[in-house]
């Protein structure tokens, strides 16, 4: 029977001293061993798995920033244009539009725009984070192959 190389790719890990001939070593210390080596594995897997979390969290927050502050930008471009429409209207009703209507519309104009932009980030941002920490969910998945391996 030959061993399967210990471990399987993608995660580092330290197994007990192995001897090559088991028939020198006791159950005792087989099942110790193994225990080990899965406790270890465990406790590595566990660690993958929240350094994975902790980028996506971190992922989620940056573009949970931006939406906020495209939701402010356009709350801003809301209310400048509602200061554009009711100075023009003012105008329309005497002369002409007047130079203060012209720069609360430029206002307007640029909140908008960075309304916009910050939104297509944020979306963009949030449609990359991963619920699930897909890198520990595969090195389990080799994990299972190889103690399958191992043991037939």
């Amino acid at each position: 029977m030959s061993e399967q190389p210990y471990p399987p790719s993608g995660a580092v890990r330290t197994p007990s001293t192995r001897t090559s001939d088991v028939s020198d070593v006791s159950v005792g210390e087989l099942v110790g061993q193994v225990t080990s080596d899965l406790s270890t594995l465990m406790r590595q897997e566990l660690e993958l798995a929240k350094a994975e979390i902790k980028v996506e969290v971190q992922k989620g927050g940056k573009a949970a920033g931006m939406l906020g502050g495209a939701g402010g930008a356009g709350y801003f471009a809301l209310l400048f244009l509602s200061l554009t429409i009711a100075f023009a209207l003012g105008e329309l009703f005497g002369e002409g539009l007047g130079a203060l209507a012209l720069g609360a519309l430029v206002v307007t104009i640029i909140y908008g725009i960075v309304a916009a932009v910050l939104y297509l980030r944020g979306r963009r941002e949030l449609q990359q984070v991963s619920p699930t920490p897909t890198q520990t969910v595969e090195t389990l998945k080799e994990d299972v192959q190889w103690a399958k391996a191992r043991n037939s």
